[in-house]
């Protein structure tokens, strides 16, 4: 028993710290959108909000928010997580699954598509698009600020430092997947997106559980990110739909069967159990997460027009 305390104080500690970890990532980059809000509204006017000047910045300022809170905390956690645990080499068909899922992962417009017809029920309409500018050269700078970044720091954030924590601490395999995943999809705040966010995240966080890294989720996320990106470019939205749906049906199939073998056939990584020490966690957390519900509220509230 005199050895056991010390565990459960390291983790708990470590939940505590993922937990706090997490508010900051919320509540840093909604402070410094607000600084960037009042120096572009400054400089450029009214239309500030459609300088893609304004839109990379916007980008930006998480992904560097999350890379200084991922140095702190590893520096803070080498023992208890250390980083080498998190970046580690794995089996290389992860790196192929990763593919897979990033191809089966087009199926989600269709669906997500539906849930946006379901908000529009009640009067929402869809905000345009914020991305910066993805014709011909300007795809690139896209694909490094929307595609390579989030794809190292969010993962980092997100599967890394968040799934990793629960792990460490003993969440069970399905606990620390969908929490992970719902956090994941309540950070982004978006009302259009929320469906597919959470979706996304809980497929990344089964792919890092059983590959035991989250190298193949990087790569995942990058080429989710840089496949949209690319589309756009090319002028993905003026194709018909009825075009587009047999795309959705291949990669919906692809989807099922990636999700079916990870969670059915590979084993690694299973545990049983739920959010051991989940109070702990959340209650760290739980700024971060008020913050994100009411970004959420409010671009819904704004999406209908009420405000």
């Amino acid at each position: 028993m005199q050895n056991q305390k010390p565990s459960q104080n390291n983790e708990r500690s470590l939940l505590l710290d993922a937990g706090l970890n997490f508010t900051l990532a919320a509540v840093i980059p909604v402070i410094l959108s607000f600084i960037a809000v009042w120096i572009f509204s400054a400089s450029l006017g009214e239309g500030y909000a459609q300088a893609d000047s304004y839109r990379y910045v916007t980008y930006l300022l998480p992904q560097l928010t999350f890379a200084g809170l991922a140095l702190f905390f590893f520096r803070k956690n080498r023992q208890r997580l250390p980083v080498c645990t998190v970046y580690r080499p794995c089996k290389w068909y992860y790196f192929l699954i990763a593919i897979a899922l990033s191809f089966g992962l087009m199926a989600l417009s269709e669906l997500n598509g539906l849930f946006i017809g379901l908000l529009g029920k009640v009067g929402f309409k869809e905000p345009e698009p914020t991305i910066p500018t993805t014709a011909g050269w300007y795809l690139i700078p896209a694909l490094l600020v929307i595609g390579v970044l989030p794809a190292l720091f969010e993962e980092t954030i997100f599967r890394g430092i968040q799934l990793g924590s629960m792990r460490e601490s003993g969440y069970g395999t399905a606990a620390a997947i969908f929490a992970s995943g719902a956090l994941f999809a309540l950070f982004h705040g978006n009302p259009t997106q929320t469906v597919y966010q959470f979706i996304c995240g809980v497929c990344y966080a089964l792919l890092a559980v059983r590959s035991g890294s989250i190298l193949p989720t990087m790569l995942a996320h990058f080429a989710n990110n840089a496949v949209i990106l690319s589309l756009d470019s090319a002028g993905y939205a003026d194709i018909p739909q009825h075009v587009k749906l047999p795309l959705y049906i291949v990669a919906g199939v692809v989807l099922l069967a990636v999700i079916l073998y990870l969670a059915i056939f590979e084993k690694r990584g299973n545990r049983r159990g739920g959010a051991k020490g989940g109070a702990k966690y959340f209650l760290a957390a739980l700024v971060g997460i008020v913050v994100c519900i009411a970004e959420w509220v409010a671009a819904l509230v704004q999406g209908i027009g009420l405000i």
